[in-house]
């Protein structure tokens, strides 16, 4: 193929990911704590009904909904208190007409009751006797057994990233292991004869290499697990060393060398190592523009741009949507978190491109406005200065200032 034949982001994303392997690559059995924040490989259905047994969701007294009809202030309905059912216990007996008991939230309703009278509708008459001032229907204030999940039934689906609120359901359930789809394994390579570790004090010309700190932190948040297998000068030889040792993995990352130039030979190295090779080289996308996609022989590989801005954007383009599918989720979640705000100030940009612009958010006069971080791909400040991001799409030419945009967070 000729190299540097300039995609659509859209057009780029849909080669890419439908040549890519897809998900989940495998499955391991966790403790529920170990599985915090991984992605379910199957259903987990609850082998009883939650809850087990009907309960109160308020501090009050169980009733006969119809024992009430018709309470008001003016005209209590008066009630013979019969028990009171104390936490982690089953009552004692059932109620009767004209009877209730006392209970609190989280109690087991007595057989015969229906409903639950908050506490703050009745007054105290005596030892064994309450009058209720507001009526209840049938089912108010109480949680019916199976209400939660029944048994049988879906407790977390397939695909479900396990985040604390879903560990409490399991754990209420009694699940204590689950199958989990095992993480992809994200080889990551920095290429270029000018960078240092981070360690060493720079020479002439030369910089600290620090894309790989950033992308081993968005693996990681992506669900992903980065192996760091170190630097590459701009050597033929020793990067097709480093590509062939990261195709051991399930997903390579390349940062630098993927721009047109004499020295940057990463995508000839690439479209040689098998097959499919290269699918894109070149995405009409600012900051961004010099990315390698390719499939060597069922593995993702990506070349992102050596500038750390322009790695970070297309790592959240291709490399998060790759992610996220070799999970098992989708690659393009229907609900992005994003925050509304009005542009500061006129933005222009090229049709036909996409451009990714670092804003910062300050709120003025009750609205909040995006204030545009000016910068260079190379100025990673213009990322530690910035809030969020806001995409302007290919038909734009542009925003203008009190415009609507949604922001979203980096």
């Amino acid at each position: 193929m000729e190299f540097f034949q300039l995609r659509r982001v859209d057009e780029a994303q849909s080669l890419f990911l439908e040549a890519c392997p897809k998900g989940p690559l495998g499955v391991e059995e966790l403790d529920l704590l170990e599985a915090h924040g991984r992605c379910l490989a199957e259903d987990v259905r609850s082998a009883g009904d939650l809850p087990a047994f009907d309960r109160s969701s308020v501090d009050g007294y169980a009733v006969r909904a119809g024992d009430t009809f018709g309470a008001s202030e003016g005209l209590p309905a008066y009630l013979r208190v019969v028990e009171e059912i104390p936490m982690g216990r089953a009552p004692a007996r059932r109620l009767g007409p004209g009877e209730c008991a006392r209970i609190a939230t989280g109690g087991m309703l007595p057989d015969g009751a229906d409903a639950v009278v908050m506490i703050e509708h009745t007054e105290h008459l005596a030892a064994d006797e309450v009058g209720v001032l507001r009526a209840v229907s049938p089912g108010e204030n109480v949680m019916r057994r199976g209400e939660d999940c029944p048994a049988g039934g879906v407790l977390v689906p397939a695909g479900r990233p396990l985040r604390a609120q879903e560990l409490s359901l399991l754990a209420h359930a009694g699940v204590l292991r689950v199958r989990v789809a095992r993480r992809p394994r994200v080889a990551i390579v920095a290429t270029g004869d000018e960078l240092v570790d981070p360690g060493e004090e720079p020479g002439p010309g030369q910089i600290r290499e620090s894309n790989s700190f950033a992308l081993r932190a968005l693996v990681a948040e992506e669900g992903g697990q980065p192996v760091f297998l170190g630097r590459a000068p701009d050597v033929r030889d020793a990067v097709e060393a480093k590509l062939r040792e990261a195709l051991k993995y399930d997903v390579v990352l390349v940062s630098g060398g993927s721009s047109v130039g004499a020295r940057d030979m990463t995508a000839e190295i690439i479209g040689g190592l098998g097959r499919l090779g290269i699918l894109v080289h070149g995405v009409n996308l600012k900051p961004g523009k010099p990315t390698i996609l390719a499939v060597v022989d069922g593995r993702p590989v990506v070349g992102l741009p050596g500038h750390p801005v322009s790695a970070q954007v297309v790592f959240a383009l291709f490399v998060s949507p790759l992610l996220r599918r070799l999970l098992g989720l989708p690659p393009f979640p229907g609900h992005r978190p994003a925050v509304r705000a009005r542009m500061a100030k006129n933005v222009a940009s090229a049709a036909g491109r996409v451009d990714v612009l670092r804003v910062a958010l300050e709120a003025r006069d009750g609205e909040l406005w995006a204030e545009p971080v000016q910068g260079k791909s190379g100025l990673i400040t213009t990322l530690t200065r910035a809030d969020g991001a806001v995409i302007i799409r290919e038909e734009k030419e542009g925003l203008l200032a009190g415009e609507w945009v949604d922001v979203h967070p980096i």
